[in-house]
């Protein structure tokens, strides 16, 4: 299987232009709207990638708050240090597993497609929600199939995507596609057992989810 630090390491440059399209931009800023960032909060984005989100999350939580970026691939993350919107933020990136992420309780935490990538999502989830601790927040965005009608040739192209956007083949009798989509529904369950549902909202015509859920 390919190293998923260089696999998305090719990728970074590829990523950060699409990271930044008017529209990914603003489905971006839904899903963060949606965690209801207070200012003086610590909100940590686990799959920063290149950024993207920072700019969103650091109006949230104001100058006297704090965000931190993690990722697992270096690369990503020097992208995000010299981009001209999120230089001088203040913000902290840290290269690190999210499935054992290196940083402290926060109150928040916001998870952009990560999710369907993790061997045992539930538990990852589990994890982020100790970190939060009681009323902290959650938020999963994730990509998925759409159940709107004539959707099915963008399916086949969501397949598409997951096959080209994934480090390397598993050994398994599922499609990449419907791994993808299991572990996403996994994390997705595990979220809603730990908290009180805030927000299950869709973008793209149904394409990209998010659930958003407030721990108990």
């Amino acid at each position: 299987m390919t190293d998923p630090q260089e696999f998305y390491g090719r990728w970074a440059r590829v990523y950060d232009r699409i990271a930044d399209l008017p529209g990914v931009s603003s489905w971006r800023a839904s899903a963060i709207d949606t965690l209801d960032l207070a200012w003086g909060e610590t909100v940590v984005e686990m799959g920063c990638g290149t950024g993207a989100n920072v700019p969103h999350l650091h109006e949230g939580v104001g100058p006297e708050g704090q965000v931190v970026g993690v990722d697992v691939t270096r690369e990503m993350l020097e992208r995000a240090r010299r981009h001209d919107d999120r230089v001088g933020l203040g913000i902290d990136y840290v290269q690190g597993d999210a499935t054992r992420p290196p940083v402290r309780a926060c109150d928040a935490i916001l998870a952009t497609f990560v999710v369907g990538m993790f061997p045992d999502p539930a538990r990852v989830v589990n994890r982020w929600c100790d970190l939060v601790g009681s009323g902290g927040r959650v938020a999963l965005l994730n990509f998925q199939r759409s159940d709107r009608p004539l959707a099915t040739p963008l399916n086949l192209a969501f397949e598409a995507f997951v096959r080209l956007s994934s480090p390397g083949a598993r050994l398994s009798r599922e499609s990449q596609a419907t791994a993808f989509e299991r572990r996403v529904r996994e994390a997705r369950v595990a979220l809603t057992a730990r908290t009180e549902v805030q927000a299950v909202e869709t973008f793209a015509g149904g394409y990209l989810g998010v659930l958003t859920g407030r721990v108990t």
